[in-house]
């Protein structure tokens, strides 16, 4: 069992380096701060929403894959589902992150 950082400093720290890189961030709801999970939403601009969850992979191991992606013919079902997905798990965190190749972040390409 690897140790696992606290999920307000992951959070705080994501904010830090898209800040620093000129981007935007912010806390859309606050989940637990030590024990909570952590889902990041990624736009450019203002557009082009994804929603990245850490997900049990084959080895074990916990990798980030996207969840749901605008749908530029519905908008409004991306926040509704967010909506849902806090109500879901109260210890959730949802961070939005408005920057290019936001995927750089949490360790993955654009491609992933």
């Amino acid at each position: 069992m690897s140790a696992r950082l606290p999920a307000g400093i992951e959070v705080s720290a994501l904010l830090r380096q898209v800040q620093a890189e000129g981007g935007f961030g912010t806390i859309i709801a606050r989940g637990d701060p030590d024990a909570g999970t952590v889902m990041v939403v990624l736009c450019d601009r203002g557009g082009d929403y994804r929603a990245y969850e850490r997900m049990p992979s084959a080895d074990g191991h916990r990798i980030w894959q996207c969840a749901k992606r605008q749908n530029a013919e519905s908008p409004d079902e991306f926040p509704e589902w967010l909506k849902k997905r806090e109500r879901q798990d109260s210890d959730l965190w949802i961070v939005e992150l408005d920057i290019a190749r936001g995927e750089r972040f949490i360790g993955l390409t654009a491609d992933d």
